[in-house]
């Protein structure tokens, strides 16, 4: 079990997905809203404050009552940001995570999220005795189911950390993006059976791989693969 002050930080970060959560509700009731009164609107920007200002003033031909529904959505769209905002800055500003947190952002594709939630889920890198055993603590690894002398990979395991799992692979979908080793592991596992839910998993455990090696190490994070 982990120690009761990491218990506590661990509740607050997870509060903070809660409040993230509720805030897209929000935004899809906004949308629902529009759609249900017949309301033309622009999709990317109906959730900006001041497309949505300029939306309520030109509406037509609309109840009060949609009026009032959509500035309550707007309301709570805004309140649950501005909550998990906070709680987020005040967790990145602990003594205890700063300079962690920090250093697991040197991985190019690694944000905020990402890293508070490794720091704070793994808590002690050093309980796990490999990459594979922390993969496997994440939720990223496939039972394998043999038949016939075929080896088939199952579905993602039951028995995981299902907060670390969700923040891994959505960080995976976007990290081949800023990150040039993560985006050859991609292209690699999708060329090889053209399933991008899979490319994702590989991308999620390499990022895995990489969290734990600068967390382990306590160093920042160094690309060697240019390195002769």
């Amino acid at each position: 079990m982990a120690p009761t002050r990491v218990r506590e930080l661990r509740r607050v970060l997870r509060y903070r997905n809660f409040l993230v959560r509720q805030a897209v509700r929000m935004k899809n009731k906004t949308s629902g809203i529009l759609m249900e009164t017949g309301v033309e609107y622009n999709a990317r920007r109906v959730h900006g404050k001041k497309y949505f200002n300029e939306l309520l003033d030109n509406l037509e031909d609309v109840p009060n009552s949609v009026f009032e529904l959509l500035r309550t959505s707007r309301a709570g769209m805004e309140m649950f940001e501005a909550a998990q905002k906070k709680l987020t800055d005040a967790l990145v500003k602990l003594p205890e995570l700063r300079e962690r947190v920090e250093r697991l952002m040197t991985i190019e594709g690694v944000g905020e999220i990402t890293a508070l939630t490794w720091a704070l889920e793994i808590d002690d890198p050093g309980r796990f005795a490999n990459r594979k055993q922390s993969q496997s603590y994440c939720g990223l690894c496939s039972g394998q189911n043999e038949s016939a002398g075929k080896n088939k990979s199952g579905p993602l395991s039951k028995q995981r950390n299902p907060h670390l799992q969700t923040v891994l692979i959505e960080a995976a979908k976007l990290a081949p993006r800023w990150n040039a080793q993560l985006r050859e592991v991609h292209a690699r596992a999708l060329a090889q059976d053209k399933n991008k839910n899979r490319a994702t998993c590989a991308v999620a455990r390499k990022l895995a791989a990489y969290l734990m090696a600068v967390d382990k190490s306590g160093k920042p994070y160094e690309d060697r693969s240019s390195k002769k």
